[in-house]
């Protein structure tokens, strides 16, 4: 692999996790984080992810990465479309079911969430806004660069298909630590799916609406389940003081 290739495998693999990490911290460790704040953070996550997509599909071009092997190519038409209408309904339901069911528990990974819908999940019209462009973004920034390019590269290497899907989710599954150790091996697990979906149909595009769709039913319904509810024991809690 060219030497580029390895710093973008190294950022991607060791300083995005950190920087993740690092900005949940530091939110989390916060009383409040107002509507204004919130905004910006989407903003600046907009523009970072599209710096960072643009900066890889620079290097990947200039390497001599064709469109086909970034998954960009057309494919089959009507069978991408289809395949992409059915994921996308049954990843929006079975997300927005799993997120209902885990709001009524008092599982550790219920608590965390309520904490990351209290300060980061949108919590008025603005912000659903500025959070459903985010959620479109992460979908095409995220799969070009983990299942597109990476991919590619890994595929450039040599390895085989099932190397790079494991590979390629490992990588996806640490750029997502802030969620914590469970949040990110489920996105790992998550990854090998849409990783394995593109190399069967050549194509990123199925799994870009599909990552987008995700990240829109977990602002809305977590904002709808973990954030009211977060909301309403902080106001008991203050009630009782």
């Amino acid at each position: 692999m060219p030497w580029d290739f390895w710093l973008i495998f190294l950022f991607l693999s060791i300083v995005l996790p950190w920087r993740g990490r690092e900005r949940m911290r530091h939110f989390l460790a916060r009383p409040e984080v107002s509507g204004r704040e919130r905004i910006r953070l989407f903003v600046s996550t907009i523009l970072f992810q599209w710096l960072l997509a643009t900066m890889v599909a620079w290097r990947g071009f200039a390497r001599g990465l064709t469109v086909a092997q970034l998954g960009l190519a057309k494919g089959s038409i009507g069978s991408t479309v289809l395949l992409t209408l059915i994921g996308a309904t049954l990843v929006a339901a079975a997300h927005w079911m799993n997120l209902r069911r885990l709001a009524a528990s008092n599982h550790p990974a219920a608590e965390k969430l309520r904490a990351m819908a209290a300060r980061l999940f949108p919590q008025s019209a603005a912000e659903t806004v500025f959070f459903t462009i985010l959620a479109v973004t992460a979908g095409i920034c995220e799969e070009f660069i983990f299942r597109g390019f990476v991919i590619a590269a890994l595929f450039g290497a040599g390895l085989s298909n099932w190397t790079a899907v494991i590979v390629s989710s490992l990588m996806f599954g640490a750029a997502h630590l802030y969620q914590g150790k469970g949040g990110s091996a489920g996105t790992g697990l998550l990854g090998i799916l849409f990783a394995s979906v593109r190399i069967a149909y050549h194509s990123i595009f199925p799994v870009v609406i599909w990552h987008a769709v995700l990240d829109i039913v977990a602002g809305i319904a977590g904002a709808r389940y973990f954030a009211t509810r977060a909301a309403g024991e902080a106001d008991l809690n203050t009630g009782r003081l």
